[in-house]
C-alpha cells in the first residue's frame, strides 16, 4: 500500500489530473488551496475515524482508505462549500461521512462481484474471507451514520436516504433486468442509485452544511448524479484496459465475474452475427469460470470487446451525461467555482485510470 493517511490534498488531486486540467487561473489557483487545505483536514480526520480498539476490525476497516483513492466524494463536498462559508466542521464532517459510506460499500461490491484485487491491492475479501469483509463494510457504515448523527436531522436524512439508493441498486444489479426491461436504460438507473446517488449526496453535502444558498441543493444533486453515471460509463471502459497498473484492477474483472457492463449491453443490442457471436462466446466464457475455470480464458474475447464500437460508443455516452452534468450547473453564479466543477465533469468522462 503506497498513499499514506497524511497524504496531502495536492496529491489527492493530482490523482484525477485536477490541479492541471480543472483548477486554472489566479482565481482557480486560491480556490484549488482552500479545497487542499479542506482536504487534509478530512484525510487526517479519516486516520482517526478509522481507527478502532479491536485489532482485527482496525486492519481491515483502514485496509482500502490506506490504499488510496481518488477522494472524489470529499472533493467534491469541499467545492461546493466553497459557495458557503467554506471549509466549516459540518462540512469536513459530511465530507468524512460519505467517504467512509463510499469505503463501506466498496468491501460489500469486491464481496458480490468476486473481485480479487481493489487500488492496485488484494481485495479485503482476498485477505480476510467474505464475512469479515461484510462486516467490516457494516462497520463502516455504522462510523458514518455516527458521524451524520451528531450533525442533526438534515444530515440523518440525507444519509439515509443516500444508503437506501445505494442498496436499491445493488439489489438491481443482482437481479438484472425483468421481463419488460430495456437492459441499457435498467443499468443507467443502476448505475444512478449506486454511484450517482452517492456523489449527488457530496455535492449536496457541500451546500447544506456550508450555509450556501438553499437554492443551490437541487441543482447540485442532479450534477452529482449525472456527474456519478458519467464517471461509472468510463469505469466501464477502464475496466476493459490492458494495464492493471493503471486502473488498480484485473482487465475485465467485472465481465469475468459475470457482471454486464455498458460496452457489453451496447454489443447485445446489436443483430449483426459478428456481435452475436463475440456476446456467445463472452457468455461462454463467463459460465466456465463460474465453474471454476481459469478466468484468462476470456482474454481474447474481452481485447475483441476492447476494439469494438460498443466501447467507444460507451465513453461518447459518457461524455453526454458529463455535459449534462454541466447544464445542470446553469443556477449557480458564474464564478470560479461553476468553472471547476465544468471542467470537473469534463475531466471525469475523459480519464484513463
Amino acid at each position: 500500500m503506497t498513499p499514506s493517511p497524511s497524504a496531502s490534498g495536492s496529491r489527492l488531486a493530482s490523482r484525477l489530473g485536477l490541479s492541471d486540467r480543472i483548477f486554472i487561473g489566479p482565481q482557480a489557483g486560491r480556490l484549488l488551496s482552500k479545497v487542499e487545505a479542506g482536504l487534509d483536514l478530512v484525510e487526517d480526520g479519516l486516520a482517526l475515524d478509522l481507527r478502532v480498539t479491536d485489532a482485527l476490525a482496525d486492519s481491515a476497516s483502514r485496509y482500502l482508505y490506506e490504499a488510496g483513492g481518488k477522494r472524489v466524494r470529499p472533493l467534491l463536498t469541499l467545492l461546493t462549500a466553497q459557495l458557503g462559508d467554506g471549509n466549516i466542521p459540518g462540512v469536513i464532517d459530511a465530507a468524512k461521512a460519505l467517504e467512509m459510506t463510499h469505503l463501506g460499500s466498496l468491501y460489500h461490491d469486491d464481496v458480490m462481484d468476486g473481485a480479487d484485487r481493489r487500488r492496485g491491492v488484494p481485495s479485503a475479501h482476498a485477505v480476510w474471507g467474505n464475512s469479515v469483509a461484510i462486516l467490516t463494510g457494516d462497520l463502516l457504515f455504522s462510523r458514518a451514520s455516527q458521524l451524520m448523527a451528531h450533525m442533526g436531522d438534515r444530515a440523518i436524512r440525507l444519509q439515509a436516504d443516500t444508503f437506501e439508493r445505494l442498496v436499491l441498486g445493488q439489489m438491481h444489479e443482482t437481479v438484472g433486468p425483468q421481463p419488460g426491461d430495456d437492459p441499457i436504460e435498467f443499468y443507467l438507473e443502476v448505475l444512478s442509485d449506486k454511484t450517482g446517488s452517492l456523489i449527488a449526496a457530496s455535492a449536496q453535502a457541500g451546500i447544506i452544511f456550508s450555509n450556501a444558498p438553499e437554492e443551490l441543493e437541487a441543482p447540485m444533486a442532479v450534477y452529482g448524479d449525472k456527474v456519478g453515471v458519467a464517471f461509472q460509463l468510463m469505469d466501464d471502459v477502464i475496466d476493459l484496459s490492458p494495464n492493471p497498473e493503471d486502473t488498480g484492477k484485473v482487465p475485465g474483472t467485472d465481465l469475468r465475474a459475470g457482471v454486464p457492463t455498458m460496452p457489453y449491453l451496447l454489443l447485445s443490442a446489436r443483430d449483426d452475427a459478428a456481435s452475436r457471436a463475440l456476446r456467445s462466446r463472452i457468455d461462454d466464457g463467463v459460465a466456465q469460470i463460474a465453474d471454476g475455470a481459469d478466468p484468462r480464458i476470456l482474454d481474447h474475447e474481452l481485447d475483441q470487446l476492447r476494439d469494438d464500437d460498443a466501447t467507444e460508443s460507451t465513453r461518447a455516452l459518457a461524455q453526454e451525461w458529463s455535459q449534462a452534468a454541466v447544464e445542470a450547473l446553469a443556477p449557480l453564479p458564474r464564478g470560479a467555482v461553476r468553472d471547476a466543477l465544468t471542467r470537473f465533469a469534463d475531466a471525469v468522462a475523459d480519464r484513463t485510470s
